[in-house]
């Protein structure tokens, strides 16, 4: 039987951590059997029993302090995430092999990881090599997210990690439950973006005509590939996070002897169940 896999990633404070431990709470009153994995060497606490915990093979504080090395926190990290890609069997042997495993990875913030190092690429290729059905979530804090020329540099950072890993991908946006409603309200339209608006959004605040032309080229492009969408996130609505689980599963196609679903009726089902979402809150 195959296993799955949750990717968890997104910028540092994007709340990955926050994210895992409600989906494990979730799970749990669903009568469902989630473990955690922590990947991030400079973890500090979190409010969730894990399977494994990098920590335990190797720490960004121990590297640091060593002076033959000699590395800052940022160049400590990477050198930790290379020695982990280096030592896969301690992941391994951390796992076990049990059917049916359904594995959250809390990775690490750092955005070079999903862009030009091969670290989690490698991790990618061999959890599927370990038979795992493998999906990137990437996150990004709604809170920052309320402005067109940021939400923009969030599309490209969610862009830059799908196509690195070459794996499917959930975008979402999180810390719903800390926006106002005028904020929810607003944020909406950022859920399945019309990018020729943000187009002209954002060309108003920049000078220079040639940011202008290449903020159009990149919203042009996003906007013809219908590449990037996302969910909301809210911790404190059950409904809004097993939107989130529903297309996760999906994607990763977990639990297949449930009725099966075509693409086109979970996007219709995706959008009925957003916009039910903001419905509910409207009316708060």
């Amino acid at each position: 039987m195959p296993r799955y896999a949750q990717l968890v990633m997104g910028p540092a404070g994007s709340g990955k951590s926050t994210y895992c431990s409600t989906m494990v709470q979730h799970c749990e009153a669903l009568g469902r059997a989630v473990q955690v994995v922590n990947l991030d060497p400079a973890a500090e606490l979190f409010s969730y029993p894990v399977t494994a915990d990098i920590r335990e093979l190797i720490e960004v504080d121990d590297v640091m302090e060593d002076d033959s090395l000699r590395f800052g926190p940022n160049g400590g990290l990477v050198f930790c995430m290379e020695y982990f890609a280096n030592n896969f069997n301690w992941l391994e042997e951390s796992l076990g092999h049990v059917e049916d495993d359904y594995v959250l990875f809390d990775c690490p913030g750092q955005i070079e990881l999903y862009t030009h190092l091969p670290v989690m690429k490698q991790l990618v290729e061999q959890l599927q090599q370990w038979e795992f059905r493998v999906c990137g979530v990437f996150l990004v804090d709604s809170q920052f997210m309320v402005e067109s020329f940021k939400f923009i540099s969030g599309i490209l950072a969610a862009l830059s990690a799908m196509i690195s890993l070459e794996i499917p991908q959930i975008n979402i946006m999180t810390k719903m439950d800390l926006l106002s409603k005028k904020a929810k309200k607003e944020i909406e339209k950022y859920l399945d973006p019309d990018m020729y608006s943000m187009i002209e959004d954002s060309t108003n605040i920049l000078k220079s005509k040639m940011f202008k032309k290449l903020t159009k080229s990149i919203c042009g492009l996003i906007d013809d590939y219908g590449m990037v969408r996302f969910l909301p996130f809210d911790r404190s609505d059950e409904e809004s996070i097993n939107i989130v689980l529903q297309h996760i599963d999906f994607t990763i196609q977990y639990g297949e002897d449930l009725e099966f679903k075509e693409p086109k009726e979970c996007e219709e089902d995706k959008s009925a169940l957003v916009d039910e979402y903001f419905q509910d809150h409207a009316d708060e």
